[in-house]
C-alpha cells in the first residue's frame, strides 16, 4: 500500500480495549501497542519518507530507494469508543449508508440480490455434489471451474 498502485485504506480503532493487558516490565499495554500502529500507519501513508530523510537516518545509499515512499496515499481513520453491540451497529449503519449513497450517485442498485440469487442456485449444484461424494464416493465433477473443483476436493479430503 505504500508503493505501487494507490489503494484507499480505512483504519478502525477502538478507544477502550475489551481485554486490557498490561504486562509487568512493558512500557505500554497491549492495546496501546496496537493503537500505536493504528495512528502510525495512516500517517506513514499520508506523509511517506523522502530519500533525504533516509540519508539523514544513515541508511546506506543502496537501500534508500527501497525505503523511500511517496506518501500522499488516501486513508480514513475511525475511532470508536468500544466494541460493544451498540457501537458495532453504528459502524455497520455507517457502511450501509455509504454504500446506499454511492449507489444513488452512480445510479446502481447497491443492494441488488440477483448475484446472491445466482450463488444460491449454484449452491444447490455444489450441495448435490457434496452429497454424491459423501454417500457414493463420486469424484468432484469437472462442471465446476477448476478453482472451485480444487477447493471442493480439498474440503472433502480434509473434512472426513
Amino acid at each position: 500500500m505504500h508503493q505501487g498502485r494507490v489503494i484507499p485504506a480505512e483504519f478502525i480503532g477502538v478507544c477502550k480495549s475489551q481485554n486490557p493487558v498490561k504486562l509487568a516490565g512493558e512500557e505500554v499495554s497491549s492495546h496501546d501497542e496496537l493503537m500505536s500502529n493504528f495512528f502510525a500507519q495512516p500517517d506513514a501513508l499520508a506523509m511517506g519518507k523522502t530519500k533525504e530523510e533516509c540519508a539523514a537516518e544513515g541508511i546506506s545509499a543502496d537501500l534508500q530507494t527501497h525505503m523511500m515512499f511517496s506518501g500522499n496515499r488516501p486513508s480514513m481513520s475511525l475511532l470508536i469508543p468500544s466494541h460493544d453491540p451498540f457501537e458495532l451497529g453504528r459502524l455497520l449503519a455507517l457502511y450501509e449508508h455509504r454504500v446506499a449513497v454511492q449507489g444513488f450517485v452512480w445510479d446502481i442498485n447497491s443492494f441488488d440480490q440477483w448475484g446472491v440469487q445466482l450463488g444460491k442456485v449454484l449452491a444447490k449444484t455444489v450441495r448435490d455434489q457434496l452429497v454424491a461424494t459423501r454417500t457414493t464416493g463420486a469424484e468432484v465433477s469437472e462442471k465446476f471451474n477448476p478453482s472451485t473443483s480444487a477447493l471442493m476436493k480439498h474440503y472433502m479430503s480434509s473434512s472426513e
